[in-house]
């Protein structure tokens, strides 16, 4: 199935090239229906010449006549970008919002239009392993939240929620996820180098391990505490680390990190409405 009508991205960046490449090279779309907005010259130079869409200088010039127009700039410039889109758009457009923080409230009275989805990928999107948790107002067809699923799925998993408050608390477990699951793969080659292993055999080892130890989950189906008990035998290796990071409350730090994501995604939320407002 293809996308039909103009896709117009408003910012060209690393998340606005994970979609495109996705849409484009999975046949979704035609490089010639998308048109990509972005202010730097080498920026559209590159994505003209990789994917052979149409680029232009003026955000303007890419919204005008789009079917879905995808913001993916950053939300410090959004009260710099919305007026010049205010009035452009047809009743018709689907909007794909993917700014952290920036309610629908916002994007409605910025935009002056109903139809408008909000959604939070993350960065493993770049390589069609994202997970994007996206809601829409009422105002979004039937048809229209299959085109959003489609567009973001292209990206790796997606799923639709009704409370847009859950995007602020998916911004703090799988938007800001992969920030700490690097630091986590950081410290665990550290800790290779530590006990006298070089780098780049640290690395190879918890790639490999990671990597091995999240298809086991998915393959065998059980929870992560019965995996971890099959590996910890009493008086063993595996216990006396765990010790450590129960005695250094890691398990603790991360709900935590998670929970202070997903409250300052609600502040930037507010701060978005305060100076929309």
């Amino acid at each position: 199935m293809q996308l039909s009508g103009k896709i117009a991205f408003i910012g060209g960046g690393a998340m606005a090239e994970a979609i495109l490449k996705r849409l484009v090279l999975g046949g979704l779309a035609q490089p010639e229906q998308v048109a990509v907005a972005d202010p730097v010259p080498a920026r559209r130079d590159y994505l003209r010449t990789e994917y052979g869409v149409g680029v232009e200088a003026e955000n303007s010039a890419a919204a005008t006549g789009a079917s879905i127009l995808i913001l993916a700039v950053k939300p410090q410039v959004l009260d710099k970008v919305l007026p010049g889109l205010a009035g452009l758009l047809q009743p018709e457009t689907l909007v794909i919002s993917i700014m952290a923080g920036v309610r629908i409230s916002s994007l409605r009275r910025g935009l002056s239009h109903e139809r408008i989805v909000r959604s939070m990928p993350n960065t493993p999107a770049q390589v069609g392993k994202g997970m994007t948790v996206w809601t829409a107002t009422s105002a979004v067809t039937a048809d229209d939240k299959g085109q959003a699923q489609m567009i973001l799925e292209a990206m790796g998993d997606a799923f639709f929620v009704d409370d847009e408050h859950a995007i602020d608390l998916a911004t703090g477990l799988s938007g800001s996820g992969p920030g700490f699951v690097f630091l986590l793969i950081e410290g665990l080659i550290d800790a290779g180098v530590h006990i006298g292993f070089s780098r780049a055999q640290a690395e190879r080892m918890v790639l490999q391990t990671i990597e091995g130890s999240l298809a086991l989950m998915r393959e065998s189906n059980l929870h992560p505490a019965d995996l971890r008990n099959r590996v910890t035998s009493p008086g063993g290796t595996t216990a006396a680390g765990s010790l450590i990071l129960e005695q250094r409350s890691v398990r603790a730090a991360l709900i935590e990190a998670v929970a202070a994501a997903a409250a300052r995604s609600e502040e930037l939320g507010d701060l978005s409405e305060a100076t929309d407002g």
